[in-house]
């Protein structure tokens, strides 16, 4: 009876064997797949987010490149955040609502992310012509800022806006980066080690910088595969 029960399971066991050998890399192959982060170009943001001269492009978009001054007097560009994958944002130092909420969640991020060199982060005076080199120096030691993992930000008035606007998709209002001109946003922004922009979030909610420690995680996977 063994015997004759063994031979009937033979091709069920041959079935099984093909059928995991076929299925598991297919569910695998799926599952990374689906834990894959959206790569955003400006087609796919908020048409109202997105300046009139970029929103053709369906594709390839990554930030563009930038020359800032952090808050010790250094240049920072995109080669900085080379092979990096960074969190940045827009802010300036007398704003007493929402970048207060912001700064307390980069701060909490930083913290998270203290030990991992994978992750900086990038903030963007939107009052460029006010945060001088020593108020953001001062700025950055009253918040925590960890000098070489977060850079606090200054530079020319166009070309931070330009860089909201064009590159980071982080304002609804439109301008031209005038002397009238100002932007206000909560936004913070995940770009990947290609510079392209992976995940949008509230920086004034916890459950956005929670969704964005998961979506970190998950761009941490797909870059180790």
């Amino acid at each position: 009876m063994e015997i004759k029960f063994f031979k009937k399971s033979i091709p069920t066991l041959i079935f099984l064997a093909i059928f995991s050998t076929i299925a598991i890399p297919i569910f695998y192959y799926l599952l990374k797949v689906d834990k894959k982060l959206k790569i955003y170009s400006p087609a796919d943001v908020n048409p109202s987010l997105v300046d009139v001269s970029v929103k053709h492009i369906t594709k390839d978009h990554t930030i563009a490149d930038f020359s800032l001054i952090n808050q010790n007097g250094e240049i920072i560009t995109k080669n900085d955040y080379k092979n990096k994958i960074y969190i940045a944002d827009f802010f300036f130092t007398s704003c007493t609502n929402i970048c207060i909420a912001m700064v307390y969640n980069m701060n909490e991020l930083q913290e998270f992310y203290k030990n991992d060199n994978d992750i900086l982060f990038l903030s963007h005076s939107v009052t460029p012509e006010i945060d001088s080199v020593p108020i953001l120096k001062e700025y950055a030691k009253n918040k925590g800022v960890i000098d070489g993992k977060w850079n606090v930000t200054t530079g020319d008035k166009k070309h931070i806006y330009e860089l909201a606007r064009k590159s980071y998709f982080a304002v609804i209002e439109d301008g031209d980066g005038g002397k009238d001109d100002f932007i206000h946003t909560e936004q913070f922004i995940l770009v990947d080690k290609e510079y392209r922009i992976r995940g949008f979030y509230d920086g004034t909610n916890k459950k956005d910088m929670e969704k964005l420690k998961q979506d970190v995680f998950l761009l941490r996977v797909e870059y180790k595969d």
